[in-house]
């Protein structure tokens, strides 16, 4: 079995789009919806991939609480400095021990998303 994707709930379609390609460089592979219902895929063929979904309403209390997704950037320390340059406020670094660190940002909805190097 392999993971294939990760879906979140997201309140503005727009915004997040906006953040997953414009800040972390996602490219948008599929999009499909009607007005109550829409989807974007982000992700590479045969990778696993970020699914955001909008649907008319609010989203349910608790949606996306605890919940982390993770990117590795080619260069850390570089992609974390053009967050700082932009504005967007970073945590970390965070290094549990000698092989890994990494930092965290908050997408629109405050899903958490951890940029990590590993040695």
């Amino acid at each position: 079995m392999r993971f294939s994707w990760a879906t979140f709930r997201v309140s503005n379609l727009e915004n997040s789009i906006r953040f997953y390609s414009e800040v972390l460089g996602l490219k948008p592979m599929v999009r499909l919806g009607t007005d109550e219902h829409r989807v974007v895929m982000f992700g590479e063929d045969g990778a696993t991939k970020l699914e955001l979904v909008w649907e008319a309403g609010p989203i349910p209390e608790g949606v996306g609480k605890g919940v982390s997704v993770g990117f590795i950037p080619d260069d850390l320390d570089a992609f974390v400095q053009g967050l700082q340059d932009k504005g967007i406020p970073v945590v970390g670094p965070i290094a549990p021990d000698d092989t890994i660190r990494f930092f965290f940002i908050s997408d629109p909805d405050g899903y958490s998303v951890q940029l990590v190097e590993q040695k």
